[in-house]
């Protein structure tokens, strides 16, 4: 550690800040990326992001900053009203990147409802050719990796995201229409085991077998990961299972509010099939399952 400190007190300062991927400065923002990523203090660091806010320095990134670290300290209430408080403060790209953060809070506290409205929401800027700025793609980050994401893959996983929060409410049909959505989409392993478990919850074992077949032969992305595996393991033992208990459904369905974007995203799909358009259509018929709901 003493030989460590002595090869970056050496460092030319631009080579510091590469070598903690920090950014340039010496700023309040700055000095708070330095306490949250050198010298591991996630409290400190908030305090710090706290002011950077307070002074306008980089609100944009502060104010996310700040609420990834509240969350990682278990202060995810606090992050969301932070959020919501300060994101007027932040330039109109920086709203889409503070609602998927305020997604993850949202599930982090069990606030269900809230996130199933900001997921609609996103969904409804999709099929208004709002997302992403009107551009078909964006770049992201993962683990200090950047990628591309293309509006379909942005698409599957708000669905993914809407039919596990639907799993949440005991809404098994609700979530079962989202999943065959999002397989239509952009089709993984992981959503196919999440619509397995929907059609168990039901007490529709053959079509549940049906979808988990496609991971067991290796049809679908993901299929060969360890925790697919593991997970179609689990899903077969319940199947197979001689105290499967038929859970009657009282999913209430798909309100007005739902009927709309359903609506919406089949028209998108319309499109999707004829031509290009700007709106960037990436969706399919979902009228027979609708139907089901109206039931």
């Amino acid at each position: 550690m003493k030989e460590r400190n002595q090869i970056e007190a050496q460092l030319h300062p631009s080579h510091y800040h590469v070598l903690h991927k920090l950014p340039p400065g010496d700023s309040p923002y700055v000095r708070a990326k330095h306490v949250q990523l050198v010298d591991k203090d996630p409290e400190g660091a908030i305090v710090l992001f706290w002011k950077a806010i307070n002074a306008g320095d980089r609100v944009d990134s502060a104010l996310k900053d700040m609420a990834v670290v509240m969350k990682q300290q278990d202060r995810a209430e606090e992050a969301i009203e932070a959020i919501k408080s300060f994101r007027d403060r932040c330039s109109k790209q920086a709203q889409e990147s503070l609602d998927n953060v305020l997604i993850d809070l949202y599930k982090k506290c069990g606030r269900i409802e809230e996130q199933i409205q900001l997921l609609k929401q996103k969904l409804r800027m999709i099929y208004q050719g709002e997302a992403f700025n009107g551009k078909p793609t964006k770049t992201a980050r993962s683990h200090g990796k950047k990628f591309q994401v293309t509006v379909k893959q942005e698409t599957s996983r708000i669905l993914g995201n809407l039919g596990w929060a639907y799993m949440q409410q005991e809404n098994y049909l609700a979530a079962e229409v989202v999943y065959r959505k999002a397989q239509i989409i952009d089709p993984d392993a992981n959503k196919a085991c999440n619509l397995c478990q929907c059609l168990i919850k039901q007490a529709r074992y053959i079509e549940a077998r049906s979808v988990l077949e496609e991971v067991i032969q290796g049809k679908l992305t993901g299929s060969g990961d360890p925790k697919s595996r593991n997970r179609v393991k689990e899903l077969l033992q319940e199947l197979e299972s001689e105290q499967l208990i038929s859970i009657a459904s009282t999913a209430i369905g798909l309100n007005a509010e739902d009927t709309f974007l359903a609506e919406g995203l089949d028209q998108l799909m319309s499109q999707w099939i004829s031509y290009r358009s700007r709106r960037l259509p990436i969706f399919e018929e979902i009228s027979s399952f609708r139907d089901q709901l109206a039931c």
